[in-house]
């Protein structure tokens, strides 16, 4: 299954699709997809109207002709951030296998709190401050939303591993939007918040955060002093 959400690497504005290769499935699905008609009057079962849109289509075909283009700029980006980012304590960009093919859709950092000195959310919470637009990924996990949460309860040791990357993973903003310049304003941005760690979780526990306390005209990155959207 795929999804064409306009947040997607190859997107249609909305919808998505299924690719099988059983052949009564697919029989199945085309019917599903066409309120469950088999022919101009004649209906065969349920369905749902799952067809897509003439401008939605457009848009698929267009994203097609340039994915070469999205993944060579995705992957500028990723590469720039592991440059830029290699060496921070507590930070860590997931890599990709060089074995395998890949869109360099999701630029993901593992944030780990005590070699950071300051939480995954407080990281987020200062570069959302600073209009720098990081996603929490992938948080939280379905186990602790409705309505699995009250129907299935599920205790932190059963998914271990699950609970760990929903409370450290960050995503970090990526795409033909952002060029080398955004990028390496982010970076820099990080690499302050991770330096100043400790005494950026302390104002925010005391909900006095004020970025500018904690720069100075030498040593502060250019994005402390200036808001910029990314």
């Amino acid at each position: 299954m795929f999804s064409f959400h306009a947040t997607k690497f190859c997107n249609a504005f909305e919808g998505g699709a299924i690719v099988t290769n059983d052949e009564d499935l697919a029989r199945t699905l085309r019917l599903m997809h066409n309120f469950g008609f088999a022919g101009y009057d004649t209906v065969v079962g349920l369905g749902i109207n799952g067809k897509m849109n003439e401008a939605s289509a457009a848009m698929g075909l267009t994203s097609l002709e340039s994915l070469d283009e999205f993944i060579a700029v995705n992957r500028r980006n990723y590469e720039q951030y592991r440059r830029e980012l290699a060496g921070v304590r507590g930070l860590r960009v997931l890599p990709f296998s060089d074995s395998e093919r890949q869109n360099y859709q999701y630029v993901a950092v593992d944030v780990d709190a005590v070699e950071c000195g300051i939480s995954r959310d407080d990281v987020a919470a200062v570069c959302w401050a600073e209009n720098v637009l990081v996603r929490r990924y992938f948080f939280p996990g379905c186990h602790r939303m409705e309505p699995y949460r009250s129907s299935r309860p599920v205790r932190e040791q059963v998914l271990p591993v699950t609970e760990r990357a929903a409370e450290q993973m960050l995503t970090l903003p990526t795409g033909t939007a952002v060029g080398p310049s955004e990028v390496a304003a982010v970076c820099e941005l990080l690499r302050f918040v991770v330096h100043r760690g400790p005494e950026i979780s302390a104002a925010l526990r005391k909900q006095a955060f004020d970025f500018q306390t904690f720069t100075n005209a030498d040593a502060a990155p250019a994005l402390a002093r200036e808001r910029v959207l990314v």
